[in-house]
């Protein structure tokens, strides 16, 4: 009979430093008496807090419930089936599985562990969306999957010490911004908030310490480039420098509008291999592509701009470029993650910088920012930054971060 007790060891002393009173969204989302769950996202989102905080909300369950890292010596030495199954055989009920993409038949051994024990809970998550991508199609029509993206400004607020507020819709956002606005300006100033959250505020890490938060978003691209990429693409390491190449040229650029003859150039390259870089880089949570009105939801069609996920990554990847024109570039990365972030598609629009679920239409811009680029569009609003409160089709670009 296999020894549990290590185990529980290291999962008291993970509850005992486990943050217990700020949730991200997704914890409030989440269905956790479903049978078979997986949350995946880019490193440093908070995934592993997010199981930890579940099951300190289980405590009373005691020895029932099991958190494991896949990525632990012993896990991978004795095997995830082997440590699930023995689990499930004496009693327990529900099993947590983090880093689960660091095992290397994890799909399989979660889909065993699920048909041999009808009445056990998995749970499972992992940093490489990529690895759990590919794991789908072994947990088709068994496991319900959620993703947990960057944060909003609304959550980073929370965390850093500020007030709670609650998210609203888009609808919400559009027909009552003004009072929305007043309602949380009550707390005190916001556009601090928002500058602070442009440099360091898309991940929860930045409470170990606002200093080193660079230094561990660079550490976080590297493994994303030198681990998550190649091992579930088969790219040769040969093709890392091709993809920091790429980073560092849409981070140096304004709002990015890819040329590929001229990066395939540049890169030595060939066309179909810029496009599968840009397509990886896409799928490991690094880029996010807004594609022409009525073209395809992939990279398999050209993007009329490519940003990065949040606008952390652009200093971290642009490796401290202090760039004139990088305001504008910061408001539309900022406008394009929050919005995607809390669910909804964008496009490009023929007149106007993005197109929101097929009916809205949004110019984006500084305090000074006009609607002559959008005159006599129904559904067109201006989004200024550096502004508290907007009016009429006029909004301040910080509300967008209250999406969720």
């Amino acid at each position: 009979m296999l020894d549990y007790s290590e185990y529980f060891g290291i999962q008291i002393n993970l509850l005992r430093h486990v943050p217990k009173e700020h949730r991200r969204f997704l914890h409030h989302e989440i269905p956790w008496d479903d049978r078979l769950i997986g949350i995946s996202g880019s490193r440093g989102t908070g995934k592993s807090t997010l199981l930890l905080q579940h099951l300190f909300d289980l405590e009373g369950a005691g020895q029932e419930c099991l958190f494991l890292s896949a990525d632990h010596i012993r896990v991978q030495a004795t095997g995830l089936y082997e440590l699930g199954s023995g689990f499930f055989q004496t009693g327990g009920k529900k099993l947590l599985i983090d880093e689960v993409h660091k095992y290397a038949n994890w799909a399989q051994e979660i889909k065993n562990l699920y048909d041999s024990f009808p009445a056990a809970q998995i749970v499972f998550s992992g940093s490489s969306t990529m690895k759990l991508q590919l794991g789908k199609a072994d947990l088709s029509r068994r496991a319900v999957y959620f993703s947990l993206p960057s944060l909003s400004l609304r959550e980073y607020i929370l965390l850093s010490g500020g007030q709670a507020f609650s998210a609203f819709s888009l609808s919400q956002l559009l027909s009552e911004h003004v009072n929305l606005a007043k309602d949380i300006l009550k707390a005190g100033p916001i556009l601090g908030h928002l500058k602070a959250f442009f440099d360091h505020g898309a991940y929860p890490f930045f409470l170990e310490g606002v200093g080193t938060y660079h230094a561990r978003l660079v550490n976080v691209i590297e493994k994303i480039l030198y681990e998550d990429i190649p091992s579930t693409t088969g790219m040769r390491f040969s093709g890392v420098p091709v993809l920091k190449k790429i980073l560092f040229e849409i981070a140096s650029s304004p709002p990015y509008q890819l040329n590929i003859d001229r990066l395939a150039s540049d890169l030595q390259v060939s066309r179909p291999t810029v496009y599968n870089y840009l397509a990886y880089l896409e799928q490991a949570g690094l880029l996010k592509s807004v594609m022409p009105r009525g073209a395809g939801a992939t990279l398999t069609r050209k993007p009329a701009k490519l940003f990065f996920e949040n606008t952390n990554l652009i200093k971290a990847a642009g490796m401290e470029l202090k760039l004139d024109d990088s305001t504008g570039t910061l408001r539309e990365t900022f406008f394009a993650s929050q919005v995607q972030n809390a669910g909804h598609a964008i496009r490009t629009p023929k007149h106007g910088d993005f197109l929101v679920d097929g009916d809205f239409v949004f110019e984006i811009g500084g305090k000074k920012k006009t609607s002559r680029q959008i005159a006599g569009q129904e559904h067109a609003f201006v989004v200024r930054d550096d502004i508290e409160i907007g009016s009429k089709n006029t909004i301040p670009l910080w509300l967008f971060g209250f999406l969720y």
